[in-house]
């Protein structure tokens, strides 16, 4: 990750989770695609899961057709369910889910989930999770298309209320309707008095 200056920081990669579906309306399939040209538009390389279907397969092929470098990392227990035809880029495989996650905190910057089911929420969660624990300090982003996460907002926002969520772990998680927005809100950096030194090179 590029530090600008003492307002504003750049990112080489991003890690987008995202679904292995496009969802029911087009309007997750436009937002991936906006993802897409917005990381092209400021020259920043994707790591994702690696699969060539649902809204993976459309970010990683418009940012490939943009000339960025796609980086995608698959489980082998994985590729028959989201691989179909063939990926762009660099694919990786990896043996486990584990691995997987571990590999992709490594090669980014920071971390952007677009709507997906269980499985981006569980991987989203855990990059919020080692940001807490202080584990990395990178910035991460909810892409809240029309709403999508405003459930699992109130949700952080109820953890804090009851006193399971500190108030500063909270603004771990950014979030906004727009890619540009969003990655606009991640280049601010963080609260450096709240995070400790990260003690696993991610």
């Amino acid at each position: 990750m590029n530090e600008v200056n003492n307002n504003e920081r750049r990112f080489k990669r991003v890690c987008v989770f995202c679904g292995s579906n496009s969802g029911n309306r087009t309007v997750f399939s436009d937002a991936a695609l906006d993802l897409g040209h917005e990381l092209v538009k400021r020259k920043i390389d994707l790591v994702y899961g690696g699969g060539s279907v649902g809204l993976m397969g459309l970010i990683s092929q418009t940012v490939y057709d943009g000339g960025c470098h796609v980086l995608g990392v698959i489980p082998k227990a994985l590729m028959s369910l989201e691989i179909s035809g063939q990926t762009v880029g660099e694919v990786r495989t990896v043996s486990d889910m584990h691995e997987r996650k571990s590999l992709m905190a490594r090669e980014s910057d920071a971390f952007i989930a677009l709507p997906g089911g269980y499985g981006t929420m569980e991987e989203v969660l855990e990059m919020i999770t080692w940001s807490q624990l202080g584990i990395h300090d990178k910035p991460v982003g909810l892409l809240n298309v029309d709403g999508y996460y405003n459930s699992l907002l109130a949700l952080f926002d109820n953890g804090v209320k009851e006193g399971f969520i500190k108030p500063a772990a909270r603004h771990i998680v950014l979030s906004a309707p727009t890619a540009k927005e969003l990655i606009m809100k991640m280049e601010v950096p963080l609260n450096s008095t709240y995070y400790c030194c990260s003690f696993l090179p991610y």
